[in-house]
C-alpha cells in the first residue's frame, strides 16, 4: 500500500503522545489497518495533513468512508415493520386489529418487511457522525460530520443508535467490504466519544477511555496488517482473535463454567515445502518494562505468563506444530528499543518493541518482521 501521501510525517517535536507517555506519530497508519481499509490502496491519499489528534483522525477517516459509501449508494436491507394501513400488506396482526376495532375505520394492523436505508449499520454510522461532530475541535471536519449525518437523515436513517444485539445480528457478505470498514470506524469513534457498557467505564476519565481505545486500535492494526500483508501469501494463514482451548484431560463438573477463555490476538500458520510453523502474537499498548524489586526494570510477568499459557496449553496433544509454536509479545517503544528472545520448553518466545514515532514504512516493516518471526533481528 502506498502510504507516502496518505500518512503525515510530522517533525519530532510534533510527535503525539498518549497520556501515559507512549509516542505515536502514525495514528493514521494504525487506523487504516485497524479498520481493514488497507485493501482500498491509495484512495485515502491526501486526507491527512499534520493532524495527530485521535478524535480528529477518527472523524476524518469516518467522513472519508461514509462519503465514498454514499457515492456508491448506501446499502439497503429488508427490515421488519409494523404499521396501521388502509390496505393489507404482508401479514395481518389480528390481535391488534380486533382489539383496536380498526376494521370499523377501514384500517388493518400489518406486519411486513420494508426495503429501507434505516438499517442498524447505517443508524450506527449516523450516531457516530453526530457524536464526532460534537467532539472534534476542527470546524471543517465537524461540519463535514454534520453534513453527512443530515444526508443519512434525508435517506430515512433514524437518529437511534442500534443496540449491541442488533449489531450482533448484522452479517457482512463478500461484497460488503466497504460497509464493514464503515461500521468498524463508526464503532471506534463511538468507543472514543461515549462510555461503553463495560463495568466501571462510566467513572473512567476521557484520557483513560482514549488509552483503552488506543489499545484496541493497536491490537486491531497488527491483526489487520497480518491479514492484508500475509494472509494467503507465502503459505500464511492468519486468524485474529483465535480462540484457544485448555488441554483438560479430566475435571470436575463446574470447572468448565468458571474456566476463563483464551483468545490470542493473532495466530499465524505457515505451510512451506519444508514443513509448518505457528506464531502466536500478543500486542500490548504499554511499556514493555516494569519496575521490580529494588528498582530493577524487568518484563511484565503477567504478559509473559499469558503468552506462555497460550503456547503451552496447546502443546502435548499430538500436534507437532503446537508443540514448537513460537510466541511474540509486541509493545510500542517507550524507552530503549527492545528485541529479546528465549527458547522455553521448545517454544521460542520473543519480546520486542516497535517505534510508533517512526516513519510509516519502518513501522510496517518492523511489524511484519516481528509477526513473521524473522531470525535476522534477533540476537
Amino acid at each position: 500500500m502506498n502510504t507516502q501521501a496518505a500518512l503525515a510525517e510530522p517533525l519530532e517535536d510534533d510527535v503525539w503522545k498518549s497520556h501515559v507517555g507512549i509516542p505515536v506519530r502514525n495514528l493514521w497508519l494504525l487506523l487504516v489497518y485497524a479498520s481493514d481499509l488497507a485493501a482500498f490502496g491509495n484512495r485515502f491519499e491526501g486526507q491527512v495533513d499534520d493532524a495527530a489528534d485521535l478524535p480528529e483522525l477518527l472523524a476524518r477517516l469516518l467522513t472519508v468512508v461514509v462519503e465514498r459509501r454514499l457515492r456508491h449508494n448506501l446499502t439497503r436491507a429488508y427490515e421488519p415493520r409494523a404499521a396501521i394501513l388502509n390496505r393489507v400488506r404482508g401479514r395481518i396482526d389480528w390481535l391488534q386489529t380486533e382489539s383496536a376495532m380498526l376494521l370499523q375505520r377501514g384500517e388493518v394492523a400489518c406486519r411486513f418487511e420494508d426495503l429501507t436505508h434505516d438499517t442498524p449499520r447505517n443508524r450506527l454510522v449516523r450516531a457516530a457522525l453526530e457524536a464526532m461532530a460534537g467532539r472534534v475541535k476542527n470546524r471543517p471536519v465537524a461540519t463535514a460530520c454534520r453534513t453527512l449525518a443530515r444526508q443519512l437523515d434525508l435517506l430515512g436513517v433514524r437518529a437511534v443508535r442500534p443496540s449491541r444485539a442488533e449489531m450482533a445480528r448484522e452479517r457482512f457478505g463478500r461484497h460488503d467490504a466497504e460497509d464493514r470498514a464503515m461500521v468498524t470506524v463508526a464503532e471506534l469513534a463511538l468507543d472514543l466519544v461515549l462510555p461503553s457498557e463495560a463495568a466501571g467505564d462510566l467513572s473512567a476519565t476521557r484520557l483513560e477511555r482514549d488509552e483503552t481505545l488506543l489499545r484496541r486500535i493497536f491490537e486491531r492494526a497488527v491483526a489487520g496488517l497480518c491479514r492484508f500483508e500475509l494472509h494467503g501469501k507465502e503459505g500464511w494463514t492468519v486468524s485474529p482473535q483465535k480462540s484457544l482451548k485448555w488441554n483438560v484431560s479430566a475435571g470436575s463438573r463446574g470447572l468448565e463454567e468458571w474456566l476463563p477463555g483464551m483468545n490470542a490476538d493473532v495466530v499465524l500458520e505457515q505451510r512451506t515445502p519444508v514443513g509448518r510453523r505457528r506464531v502466536v502474537v500478543e500486542t500490548k499498548f504499554a511499556d514493555a518494562l516494569a519496575m521490580g524489586p529494588y528498582g530493577k526494570a524487568m518484563f511484565k510477568n503477567s504478559h509473559l505468563y499469558q503468552l506462555y499459557a497460550y503456547l503451552q496449553t496447546q502443546a502435548g496433544a499430538g500436534d507437532a506444530v503446537a508443540d514448537r509454536a513460537e510466541g511474540v509479545l509486541i509493545y510500542p517503544t517507550v524507552g530503549p528499543q527492545i528485541d529479546e528472545w528465549a527458547v522455553i520448553q521448545d517454544h521460542r518466545i520473543r519480546v520486542a518493541t516497535v517505534d510508533l514515532a517512526g516513519a510509516s514504512a519502518s513501522i510496517r516493516g518492523r511489524l511484519l518482521d516481528l509477526v513473521r518471526g524473522q531470525q535476522g533481528a534477533m540476537h
